[in-house]
């Protein structure tokens, strides 16, 4: 008889922290850590690594990971009076034992559900109460989904505003051979200049030095192009209307201490977001964000996309 597959798996990770590894039938899989409610890992079929985490990363709480998909939350970046990217990825979240079945039109049976509530801790600095439910999971054909639900469950009658992304750090063979499309000709906040506003040109966005921008009212599926390994990823997203696109380049990176000072060579953060226009919630209402992360095959010629094949093949 053939084994029973094992679509979820609870064991210990680094320095004794729990972690979830998602596994589908054709060999994709995830890794999720307690701490943080973060994505390590995230391999297709051939076991080949498609998230960046630094080789210097701290498995320490209360730092962070660098590196996977950091949750950024109720604060993205310095856009407030919290820590740097917020709490949520400094939480040590917990599993929902039962959670809710996967809609009937979805096969996964690869996914985990986690949930982090206000706490004491929290309040000092963000006086809230919240519940934030994070379901990752594993597509058949290996997407990685993501979905935050965050509600307002204040009882003083008081609403809070926050903003969010997934800080998603995508494993590049080569940044200088990496090409985004789909942010052409959009608005973006730059946060090397203030966060004066500028528009993008007309051209696919590639990269020769550090970048760190924010843009604005972005379309749902954008597409990354690593040239040296022919990959596309395709992310698409819901409920998030920004997109920040961040490499430290070389003298940055040497400054960031869990960052080796080679490593930006590697990484790309291109991260679904919601950070021009926060977010209010009044008690009971609730907010949803998506993303989803494909990684498919590419060999173009001469850069030239085709979106109906990449972007939209639902």
């Amino acid at each position: 008889m053939s084994q029973k597959p094992v679509y979820v798996k609870q064991c210990i990770g680094v320095n004794g922290l729990e972690k979830i590894i998602l596994k589908e039938v054709r060999g994709f899989s995830a890794e999720v850590y307690l701490y943080g409610g973060q994505v390590t890992s995230w391999k297709n079929e051939r076991g080949e690594e498609l998230l960046f985490v630094s080789s210097k990363a701290n498995f320490n709480p209360p730092k962070s990971i660098r590196g996977g998909i950091p949750i950024c939350f109720p604060q993205f970046s310095n856009l407030g009076s919290l820590e740097h990217h917020g709490f949520a990825r400094n939480k040590l979240w917990t599993l929902d034992p039962n959670p809710p079945p996967f809609p009937t039109n979805s096969s996964s049976r690869a996914f985990t559900d986690l949930i982090l509530k206000n706490s004491e801790d929290d309040s000092k600095n963000w006086p809230h109460r919240y519940e934030f439910r994070l379901r990752i999971a594993l597509g058949p054909t290996g997407d990685l989904m993501m979905t935050s639900r965050i509600r307002n469950t204040n009882k003083d009658g008081k609403s809070f505003t926050f903003t969010f992304a997934y800080h998603t750090y995508l494993y590049v063979t080569d940044i200088s051979e990496v090409r985004i499309e789909g942010l052409e000709t959009l608005d973006y906040l730059d946060n090397l200049k203030n966060r004066q506003r500028f528009t993008e040109q007309g051209d696919a966005i590639t990269f020769e030095s550090e970048v760190d921008k924010v843009y604005v009212s972005t379309p749902t599926k954008i597409a990354i192009i690593d040239h040296e390994r022919k990959r596309t990823f395709e992310v698409r997203k819901d409920g998030l209307p920004d997109a920040v696109v961040w490499n430290p380049w070389d003298k940055k990176a040497k400054t960031i201490s869990d960052l080796g000072d080679d490593e930006y060579k590697h990484m790309l953060c291109v991260q679904s977001a919601c950070v021009e226009k926060a977010i209010t919630l009044k008690p009971g209402e609730e907010w949803k964000g998506r993303q989803e992360i494909s990684a498919v095959p590419s060999s173009y010629c001469s850069g030239q996309l085709d979106p109906r094949k990449v972007l939209f093949q639902y």
